[in-house]
This record gives C-alpha cells, structure tokens and sequence, in this order.
C-alpha cells in the first residue's frame, strides 16, 4: 500500500441512520475500525481480504481523515472528492524557492535541472548535490524493511511454548537481516547514517553545502507538521522522512492526486468496500466497550449504539484513544502516564484559498496568467535560510505566532484542472509556525485569526505582488481546528511528535510499538503507531497483518 493504491469505482458509504444503526448490531463483527483515515481503511482493506467481517465507523461526513477534498468556495474543490479512482500527477519541478533579491532555486528530479540551478549560487554545492541524493536513497534502501514491518516487540502477554520460540526466531530473522543490511553498507555509511539519525539537520546540510537558499529549501522538510527548529538533533531524520516515498517506483519523487488527496482515502476505502467491508459515516465512537475479562468487546456509538465486535482498530491518536474512548479504570497506571506524556504538540496552520490567478513571483521577470515550471511543485516563501526557519521557530516557542512565517506553497489546480474553475485556481499554504495556545491572542477570535492570515498573504506579496488581490476566498486550520475538526490531537498531522524518542521501538511508547495494547483486543493502527505520519498506508497495514496472525 505505501507505494501504490489500485483504482477503484463505484464508492459508497452509509451515515449511521436507523437502517445503518440496524446493520451494525445485526450482528457481532470480527474487527470494527474506529475513524476512516487512510489508515483506517487500509487496515479495514487488508482484514476484508482476509475474511474478516469489518465495519470502519467514521466520526465525519466523509472518509480520508486529513486526507480530504471538501469544497473551499463552490466550484472549488479543496481536500474531497466524489468520484473515484486514483491518477498521480508528478510534479517537475517539484520546488521553487524565491528570494527577494531576484534570484530563485528551481529542483526536481531532472539533475541536469538541479546542477544548473544550484551552479547559479555555488559550482562546488552543484557538483556535491548528486551525492548527497545518492546518499539519502541509500539510507532509505535501508530504512525500508523497517517501515514496511512491525516492530520486533517482545511478547506482552503470556502464550504458548509454540509462540514464544515462533516469536524468537522472528525476531532473531528480523536483526539478523539488519545486521546484513548494515555490513552491506560498510561502516562509513553506517557512521555517516547514525550522524543523520541522530544530528541537527543544520548540522547535516552545513556539512553539505554552502549556499543558504538551498541548505533552507531542504531544512523545511525537517521540520515540516513539528515544533522543532532546524537547530534540533534528530530533525536528521524528519528529513530523511519525508523523502523516503515513491511515486509508481521512483524514489524521491512527489505527486499530486487528481481531484485532491480524499481520491486516496476514496480508492483504498473502495478497494476495502470490494473486498467486503463496511463503512459507516456520521458514526462517532464514545466508548469502548471492556468486557468483566478486560478483552474489548465492541464500542459505543455516541447516539448511544452498541455495536459487538471480537478486536477494535483505532486510527485515532493515541491520546484520543487511549485517555478519551477506553474507560478509565482499565489501562496499567504507567502505561496511562507515558500516553498522557507523549509528545502532541503542533505549530502548524493551513489556509486552503480560492484565487483568481496564479501568484505572478517578480524574480521569474515573467508576467502572464498561464503557470510555469515555477508554479508546479512546493514554492518556499520565507525560508531564504535556515536561521530565518530558526527565527519563525523561536518565535512560536516563546508563545508568539512567527512575524514572518515559513510557508509551503502548492498549487495543485495548475496540473489538475478537476478542482476549480477554468483559469482559477485552488492554493494551499502550509504555515509555521503557530502555537496551540498564543500568548497575544487566541485563535477563537475572528479578528486575530483574519491577522495571521493577512501577515501570510502580505509576506506572499513581498514576492508575488498583487497576490493578496487575488483571493476569492479562503480557509484556515489552526493547531485547534486542526484537533476539532479532524481529530489530531493537539493539531499534530503525524499523531505525536517524531522525535527520535518517539520512533520504531518507542511509538507510541515503550513496550507497546507492534499495534497491540494492554487491553486485549484493542490495536492501534493510525499515524500515532510504527512508521508514524505520512500519506503511505503502512501503518494500517501492519496494523492489519498483526491482527490476523493473533486471529490465527
């Protein structure tokens, strides 16, 4: 599922009506999935496929999480979608970077592209470019048995002779295919592998390269949905992150999805609905239900539905899940303390607008409505360097939202012409940062929230002028929207913070990083579990692979 999601027609849900509400306590089901994140359904997908009787009861109108297209203004379609099937659309380029002095950094996967570009700044940066690509893909090679499996845990519970040498020799299999791995790759790599792991990723980048424009442009994806600065050890790894996807096999390279990322959550949640599971809409779980033995015995719809089931999937955070919907009284006290510990924060604000044209950026000397290679891919606005990403990052930890904020830009209308008007187009900006809770005001209040906003749009002019007048309207998700609407606790897109300290052995906490927990019957299958966030599917899929081998 991480790198592809087959094509799927004829999608469906039901609301939880009475006719709905009867369906579900027809019967007991085998596995019910709570929330209808792309997560979700790919759990609901693979235990369907395996037999299992499952409903995935979504809180929401609609299915996909945070993977939506709802519709911004009408005619302009942001985040849900009604129709189904999947086509990617790559984007080449996929970055550009303007800087206010006229200048711009243009990458993508054409390296001839990337070396005449970076050569503008820096010969020796463009000549060490290549490698530091080849580089990365290593390490990803490396990572990808590690995002593609369950963590090796070790056993919570008392079982059979049978399971326990089972359960040895698999983890014996697991670290000893590690260790070849990590023999293979020679122990420079691997020193140099640690050195990401573990370091700032200004660290990383300095080692790298000399040119701020380009050290900043790679320095947002490490600190992209998080609190961190640049400046924070492990960011490292953040970065490697979000370069380990795949687009139809090649590495590295980013897509939008025609008709909005909901057709993601539309194709897997069709590819579940064929293989025979049910999905339920407006069906908001209140409670779990625990049996006098403690093993999970169903839920509790809020309308106050029962509904049996013999295992529940929660693609909800672990906060929700673990502090909201299991009943107090059930989980161990120290296992209680590490959730309600963990680390949910989120300086993360997106604004989906409607507009008029797209941004005419001065430094491109170029002044037409059609789009360029400038508009395809994620346009950096503020982050010229990585002390300017540091600044905005201070700012938020000292309780104030950035005077100048980082933003990503995307514009997906210019390659899918699904999703607004005929010459109009949809924009998507990913902010940083913005504290949960400001010190100068609150995000409850019109006038402070319509601010923020209007400080993005008029850092937007400082390189497109004439930006601001060409919004017909827009939409905003603070960190408390965020959580409201869409369910992420504390507005965190990845579940939990992904921190070094919050990863593989350790997500969501010790002890507990194979989607089990300690009430029988009860898995974790959404972003706040092993591999974390990120549009991939993988977690619900392991999710759903280790609910079947304890079904067996």
């Amino acid at each position: 599922m991480r790198r592809q999601v087959q094509q799927f027609t004829n999608f469906s849900t039901r609301s939880a009506t009475d006719s709905s509400s009867s369906l579900l306590k027809a019967k007991k089901w085998d596995a019910l999935v709570i929330g209808g994140g792309h997560n979700g359904l790919t759990a609901a997908a693979y235990l369907a496929k395996s037999g299992l009787s499952v409903a995935v009861l979504e809180r929401r109108h609609l299915i996909g999480g945070a993977a939506v297209t709802e519709e911004l203004i009408p005619g302009f379609k942001e985040l849900e979608l009604k129709r189904h099937g999947l086509k990617l659309l790559k984007r080449n380029p996929s970055s550009f970077t303007p800087c206010l002095d006229g200048r711009y950094l243009l990458l993508g996967p054409d390296k001839e592209l990337n070396h005449a570009e970076i050569s503008k700044f820096s010969k020796k940066d463009a000549e060490a470019y290549p490698r530091f690509e080849h580089q990365l893909e290593n390490f990803c090679k490396f990572m990808d048995p590690l995002i593609d499996s369950s963590p090796p845990e070790t056993l919570q519970r008392a079982s059979s002779i049978k399971t326990h040498m089972k359960d040895r020799l698999d983890k014996s299999a697991f670290w000893a295919h590690c260790m070849r791995r990590a023999v293979s790759m020679g122990q420079r790599e691997m020193v140099d592998f640690m050195d990401l792991l573990l370091s700032p990723a200004s660290k990383v980048l300095n080692n790298w390269f000399e040119t701020e424009v380009l050290k900043a442009t790679l320095a947002t994806d490490a600190v992209i949905g998080t609190t961190a600065s640049v400046h924070t050890p492990g960011t490292g790894y953040v970065l490697l992150h979000h370069i380990m996807g795949e687009t139809d096999g090649d590495r590295g390279i980013w897509s939008y999805v025609e008709g909005g990322m909901g057709s993601v959550s539309l194709a897997v949640g069709s590819a579940a609905q064929e293989a025979g599971a049910t999905i339920v809409t407006k069906a908001e779980v209140s409670k779990l239900l625990i049996g006098d033995s403690g093993r999970v015995d169903g839920v509790l719809l809020s309308d106050g539905t029962e509904v049996q089931s013999s295992v529940v999937l929660s693609n909800a955070t672990p906060y929700k899940t673990f502090m909201e919907l299991v009943p107090e009284h059930v989980l161990p006290d120290d296992f209680l303390q590490a959730i309600k510990c963990s680390d949910y924060s989120s300086a993360a604000t997106k604004i989906n607008l409607a507009v008029e044209r797209v941004p005419q950026f001065q430094c491109c000397k170029i002044n037409h409505p059609n789009a360029g290679p400038q508009h395809m891919g994620t346009i950096h606005i503020g982050s010229e360097s990585m002390e300017e990403v540091d600044s905005a990052c201070q700012e938020a930890v000292n309780g104030f939202p950035s005077k100048r904020p980082i933003i990503e830009m995307t514009i997906p209308s210019v390659l899918d012409k699904t999703i607004s008007p005929h010459g109009k187009h949809i924009i998507n900006l990913f902010i940083q940062y913005t504290p949960y809770k400001p010190l100068d005001g609150s995000w409850e209040d019109p006038a402070y929230r319509e601010s923020f906003a209007q400080r993005c749009f008029s850092l937007i002019d400082d390189y497109a002028p004439g930006f601001s007048s060409s919004i017909l309207g827009y939409d905003m998700l603070t960190p408390p929207d965020l959580e409201r609407e869409i369910g992420l606790t504390g507005g965190n897109i990845f579940h939990g913070a992904m921190g070094l300290d919050s990863l593989f052995l350790m997500r969501p906490v010790k002890g507990w990083s194979n989607y089990r927990t300690p009430v029988q019957g009860l898995y974790l299958c959404g972003s706040g579990a092993h591999p974390g966030g990120g549009v991939m599917g993988a977690a619900g899929r392991n999710a759903a692979g280790t609910v079947i081998q304890d079904w067996k």
